[in-house]
């Protein structure tokens, strides 16, 4: 007996904090103008995607001492876009990153329950830690948190941000205008939370939202993010958009559910996931390569070395070959607030490897650094990306994707007017939307779903 075909479930990345955007592109517009989160949003939303996500950066990067620029520098408020946007679509969920090192569970809470109300139920949570003390300089509690504390204090913090989201049932308010009487539980709202971490009690001010909970997304790929996405989240965005790499970490997640008295379908595996669209797959291809030099300039490549050599490599020629110096293993890092930095544990291993890999394609500095990073997950006609997105997820390497287009905001306009309708053909994506909550459009469970049913049928 086959197999039954699963739905593809598909989200859309509003870049900006990283070097996938061409911001220099013709066909770039503003990153900070609400008109450009508005036309990606309802591109989204034409498209029956699941939900948009903004990441966040809580400080601008640098390099050598001064902000680095290459990349899209800054972004609006995530709460303020995500509200803002609630009120041009209908549908769309809206994913927001906060994170739990630098903020308090009260506050929160009251946003998400706040953006859950005004968008009538469509918010998600990316519960997320923050790695650098350099991130921390801009509050007061600056980097105080060693590494393995950081999820300590998330765990502790979903939970007590859950408590202030059930410190109110739903069936409260009653506003009886004929006995005057607006509250029927005088203690509504009511918590207390005493733990490591946070020691907080009062009134929750802002009644049970349409979800009951905002969606809880996580994205650490360490044994502790997996750990804590398979306890405690909806979904976890995943860096494998490879089919094998994909499978293994869909396996390992996925199998960790059970001894948390969860099962499969209450955790989907979504990879970011880039693309490049041709009307043939050679002209794709060939289209493809164009982006890569867009996204790693001259400038850009030397500021890509220095990741790991730890030096300033201004006076190297991009198009020239690797140096023959070898990089600073010091602590001291001339790149300050980029996650890359911790891919790159022995530099010294790394740029032997480099080298060796340069010397024998003939590569130069530029070539190097498109050649070993990132490639385009989706590359071809939209028939060919179709199929591999559908194989993927059929295949068990993903539960979906979460699209980030090069261009903003009309980068994913081809997508959606050429890929989507081919899914749908296949019957692996919808056609309509069939709820009109984020959960319903990821089949996740309403968190109190039976004292719902109960109020409904009483």
């Amino acid at each position: 007996m086959s197999k039954p075909l699963k739905q593809i479930h598909l989200a859309a990345h509003f870049p900006g904090v990283n070097n996938t955007t061409v911001w220099s592109d013709p066909e770039a517009g503003s990153h900070i103008e609400f008109s450009s989160f508005a036309h990606f949003a309802r591109t989204a939303e034409r498209a029956r995607f699941d939900f948009l996500f903004l990441a966040e950066g809580l400080r601008l990067r640098e390099q050598g001492g001064q902000i680095y620029d290459l990349d899209v520098v800054g972004r609006p408020d995530t709460f303020t876009v995500l509200s803002a946007l609630a009120a041009v679509t209908e549908h769309l969920g809206l994913t927001g990153t906060i994170n739990s090192t630098f903020n308090e569970p009260y506050e929160v809470a009251r946003q998400f329950a706040a953006l859950d109300h005004l968008s009538g139920g469509r918010a998600a949570w990316n519960v997320v830690t923050s790695w650098d003390a350099f991130t921390g300089e801009n509050f007061r509690r600056g980097g105080f948190l060693p590494q393995e504390e950081r999820y300590s204090r998330a765990k502790e913090f979903l939970a007590t941000a859950n408590e202030l989201f059930d410190s109110w049932r739903g069936d409260e308010i009653l506003a009886d205008q004929e006995s005057g009487v607006f509250l029927g539980d005088a203690k509504a709202g009511a918590f207390t939370h005493r733990g490591r971490h946070f020691d907080i009690e009062g009134r929750f001010d802002v009644p049970r939202s349409p979800q009951g909970r905002p969606v809880i997304f996580q994205a650490g790929d360490s044994e502790e993010g997996r750990e804590f996405a398979a306890q405690a989240a909806d979904a976890i965005f995943s860096r494998y958009a490879a089919r094998a790499e994909g499978q293994e970490f869909y396996q390992d997640v996925k199998g960790r559910l059970a001894r948390h008295g969860r099962t499969p379908d209450q955790l989907l595996i979504l990879p970011a996931a880039t693309f490049v669209l041709g009307d043939t797959d050679a002209d794709a291809q060939e289209a493809a390569r164009v982006v890569r030099r867009q996204q790693v300039s001259g400038a850009t490549a030397i500021k890509h070395l220095e990741f790991v050599w730890n030096r300033d490599l201004s006076a190297y020629d991009p198009d020239g070959p690797l140096p023959d110096i070898d990089p600073d293993p010091g602590e001291h890092t001339v790149s300050r607030g980029r996650a890359q930095v911790r891919m790159y544990r022995d530099p010294l291993a790394t740029a032997r490897e480099w080298r060796e890999l340069a010397a024998a394609r003939g590569w130069s500095i530029r070539d190097l650094v498109i050649e070993t990073g990132n490639r385009q997950s989706f590359v071809g006609s939209p028939g060919t990306v179709a199929r591999t997105i559908d194989d993927f997820v059929q295949s068990d390497a993903a539960d979906g994707f979460i699209l980030v287009p090069h261009i903003t905001p009309g980068g994913l306009d081809a997508f959606a007017d050429k890929v989507v309708p081919l899914l749908q053909e296949r019957g692996v994506y919808r056609t309509e939307y069939e709820g009109t909550t984020l959960r319903d459009h990821l089949g996740l469970a309403h968190p109190d779903a039976d004292a719902r049913d109960r109020l409904a049928a009483s």
